[in-house]
């Protein structure tokens, strides 16, 4: 078919709005799909090398030929586009099918595995069609009318191939809006979730301790979801490199920073960063905790300041993006910013709690816990909406075509003349070999790594 009039992004935001009216053919998209990247493998490794399964396994509830429509998601560094495909399994164990059907007080025959399927890799198609039934003749009429099917009649029982592979992947037209201030934006968000992430690493708001303990021994994570250890198929990259069941690829990542900071992989982790600026020391006796975690930060006991610092400690524009917003979560100083930021995302109940806090008010542990764990989800929510919305599709265009878009004017710039420009940028070793570019008050750096994937084509449990 020449006349299809959309490009492969406008056909996702199609699926994405009629996903309900569309399954799938999950054997036939197993069947032929490639992964991209080395393939996973339930189990942990002995000292030998040998893997040593799990106890339990999953069991699919349907086993049926077709699924539901996945959810789409764009990567958010590179020009990757992938479907999420959800299905009911039940959990069952290993040597003798016997099935799992409560665990902790929860009855868990019911839940979901989530496998994603790698549509756009890099800039290239790597599913090149879909066999699917469609229910809707709304969204029937609507591929219809955009050139993607050649059935002339609706017919719910008829299944359609979708060829992917002979369209544009982006529109020659398309608009991205500035990015001006995002970056900055995202990073304080990134920090205030890395810091209620290392307060909550073993507490949740529904389960007590013991219930968490089961859990984790029926590979569940507090959420409910399944957590088996995996681990990559090959020990030895460079033998299967060799034998050919390994293959490599270079993969150019897409990067939105700051005039200051290169990109969101500069920041510390909470815990890290904490170590390197504070202090955390026992009220009565003044002794200091050694290797201090935020896990430990609900202790009534424990108190906190900041770190004597040595005089070959060098302060960095990272330390200065994250120190005031740990300052003030921490209370050691009243400077309204976490507050800010949490309020911007709608978590009232958390800045309220803190405020509260500074006033000398006592919290219980479980309202901490259970504000924390709002903040949390609506904090990744609002910076998920400004990847999807903003960053995402831009990356997205650039990684597929090589080009800015029209409306961003910029010259390229090696990290050489990047770096003498701007100073505080600090370069990785694969970043020293990229391009980059100074569009607004934000740099966009382009830079390629190297990626294995297995070569096996025929895939029946894809993970």
């Amino acid at each position: 078919m020449t006349n299809n009039k959309i490009s492969l992004v406008e056909l996702i935001q199609i699926f994405a709005e009629y996903r309900n009216n569309i399954i799938v053919n999950i054997k036939h998209l197993q069947e032929h799909y490639q992964r991209t990247g080395i393939k996973r493998v339930k189990g942990v490794r002995n000292e030998n090398g040998e893997l040593l399964q799990p106890w339990l396994r999953t069991e699919y509830i349907d086993n049926a030929e077709y699924v539901e429509m996945g959810e789409f998601q764009f990567n958010r560094n590179t020009a990757t586009i992938n479907m999420l495909i959800k299905r009911k399994v039940k959990l069952a164990k290993f040597e003798d099918q016997t099935p799992t059907i409560e665990v902790a007080g929860l009855l868990v025959n019911d839940l979901n595995t989530f496998n994603n399927y790698t549509i756009v890799s890099d800039g290239k198609i790597n599913v090149k069609s879909l066999q699917v039934k469609i229910s809707s003749k709304k969204a029937f009429n609507l591929l219809k009318e955009k050139g993607i099917l050649n059935a002339e009649e609706f017919d719910f029982r008829a299944e359609h191939t979708i060829y992917l592979d002979n369209l544009p992947l982006v529109a020659a037209n398309s608009r991205y809006s500035s990015i001006d201030g995002l970056f900055n934006e995202l990073a304080e968000i990134k920090v205030l979730t890395s810091i209620i992430c290392a307060h909550l690493k073993k507490e949740s708001d529904v389960f007590i301790e013991a219930q968490l303990d089961e859990f984790k021994k029926h590979y569940l994570s507090k959420n409910i979801y399944i957590n088996f250890p995996t681990n990559n198929e090959y020990t030895d990259i460079h033998e299967a490199l060799v034998n050919g069941s390994l293959d490599s690829r270079l993969s150019y990542k897409i990067d939105i920073g700051s005039q200051d900071i290169l990109n969101l992989s500069k920041l510390h982790s909470a815990n890290k960063f904490l170590d390197r600026m504070y202090r955390f020391y026992d009220k009565e006796t003044g002794e200091i905790i050694i290797k201090p975690s935020l896990a430990i930060a609900f202790n009534q006991n424990l108190a906190v300041r900041h770190r004597f610092l040595s005089s070959r400690t060098k302060i960095t524009k990272v330390d200065e993006l994250m120190k005031p917003i740990f300052d003030d979560f921490l209370g050691l100083e009243q400077n309204g910013i976490v507050v800010g930021i949490l309020k911007k995302v709608g978590a009232d109940s958390l800045a309220q709690l803190l405020q509260d806090k500074q006033t000398g008010k006592q919290i219980s542990k479980e309202e901490m816990v259970a504000a924390l764990t709002m903040a949390n989800k609506k904090l990744e929510q609002y910076a998920e909406n400004i990847y999807q919305e903003k960053i995402s599709p831009l990356v997205f265009y650039i990684g597929s075509t090589g080009l800015l878009p029209d409306q961003m004017e910029a010259k390229a710039m090696t990290a050489k003349e990047v770096g003498a420009k701007y100073p505080n940028l600090q370069f990785s070793k694969n970043e020293q070999e990229g391009t980059f570019f100074a569009v607004g008050d934000s740099i966009i750096s382009i830079y390629a790594k190297t990626e294995y994937y297995s070569k096996k084509v025929a895939i029946l449990n894809h993970s």
